[in-house]
């Protein structure tokens, strides 16, 4: 287990751009930067799709994106169990965050750029 935990961080600090001469808390700083990043994105997308639907929609979205918010925390806390407790632990969780918040991103995007009249688009 704790090979596989090492060489899952290992894979994590080559994908957040390691490099030599890095310390731990710059890696978690980037990644915390990255999650910001896409954090700011969602919500400009999200924001956008809302402003297009009707109000039943705009209810709608809103509850799916408040459980989507709980899945992405209650998933990331799961995911980054391995690392609870160690200085990699922050890096981990905000890579984990970013990545499932830029898949909603595209999720959302999708959403924007339905052709009227698409039945498989909600919110209309």
């Amino acid at each position: 287990m704790r090979f596989a935990v090492a060489g899952a961080a290992a894979t994590l600090l080559v994908a957040a751009g390691a490099t030599m001469g890095q310390s731990q808390m710059d890696l978690n700083a980037k990644a915390g930067s990255d999650l910001q990043k896409s954090d700011q994105q969602l919500n400009a997308v999200y924001n956008k799709l809302r402003a297009r639907i009707s109000d039943a929609g705009k209810k709608s979205l809103q509850a799916a994106q408040q459980s989507w918010l709980r899945f992405r925390d209650q998933e990331c806390e799961f995911e980054t169990m391995g690392t609870v407790g160690g200085s990699i632990h922050s890096m981990v969780r905000a890579i984990c965050l970013t990545r499932l918040t830029d898949q909603r991103i595209k999720d959302l995007e999708a959403q924007l750029n339905c052709k009227e009249g698409d039945l498989s688009c909600g919110g209309q």
